[in-house]
């Protein structure tokens, strides 16, 4: 189960800036099951502050554990990223973690103009600085850069998206592709999809290259609907279960 939530808010990775697909006061909320279990709920919010005299979007994605697996496991997650309202550059991000004994506490400072990054490590009392490329990403940033990124009306299955992103003091590309249009099943009823497979490296949590899935809604809000991975220790999927503030309506099919 480690890093898990680290996996749920990882996996949202493509690039680019169009007609903003969000708004302040939208709150999402997802259950995560693992195998038959439902183990986790995760949350995303968006609110506007001012940091450093500007305004911008402050994301907070908040994981934790439930019911048995908070007994034996437990889960208590928080990011943080604060992105500029017209690119969507993250300015700070904040990883606050601990999962089953399992934890880290960074803030990261993004200097865009010098492509540079400064890693504050609170639990063990260290300041780094690390070089960037060109419009790098945190993980919490990029599932924002996605829902602004995904344009419709060129959409091509196959299609794929490049990011740079700097995730535990590296920098690393990543790869994203288009698999095609679905219908899926939701709770809220039958709702146009988008299907998309993005592309990691196989290590101690993912079983191979191709193992995660994710679909988000095929409407201007691209809000995500279900993630599936495949882990090395068993079969992970989030759903989306609750929702508020959407900036576009939502689309559903009426039987």
């Amino acid at each position: 189960m480690k890093l898990i939530f680290s996996l749920f808010f990882f996996i949202w990775t493509l690039t680019g800036f169009s007609q903003s697909a969000y708004e302040e006061g939208e709150w999402l909320s997802f259950k995560i099951k693992y195998g038959w279990f439902n183990t986790s709920t995760a949350s995303l919010e968006i609110d506007k502050v001012n940091l450093d005299g500007e305004d911008v979007y402050h994301i907070v994605g908040i994981g934790k554990s439930v019911g048995l697996l908070d007994l034996f496991f437990k889960v208590r997650d928080r990011y943080e990223t604060y992105i500029t309202e017209d690119k969507g550059l993250p300015l700070k991000f904040i990883r606050d973690i601990n999962e089953g004994g399992y934890e880290k506490n960074k803030e990261l400072f993004f200097n865009h103009a010098a492509n540079e990054v400064v890693v504050v490590d609170l639990k063990h009392d260290t300041t780094e600085t690390f070089d960037l490329k060109n419009n790098t990403q945190d993980m919490l940033s990029a599932f924002y850069k996605l829902r602004n990124t995904i344009d419709l009306s060129t959409l091509k299955v196959g299609q794929e998206f490049y990011l740079n992103m700097f995730f535990d003091n590296e920098n690393y590309d990543f790869k994203t592709k288009f698999l095609g249009f679905e219908t899926i099943e939701t709770k809220f009823g039958k709702v146009p999809a988008l299907k998309f497979r993005p592309y990691v490296k196989a290590e101690r949590v993912f079983e191979e290259s191709e193992s995660l899935t994710f679909w988000v809604s095929a409407d201007k809000n691209k809000i995500p609907l279900k993630i599936k991975a495949e882990l090395a220790v068993g079969s992970l999927t989030a759903e989306l279960d609750q929702f508020k503030g959407l900036k576009h309506p939502f689309s559903i099919i009426m039987n």
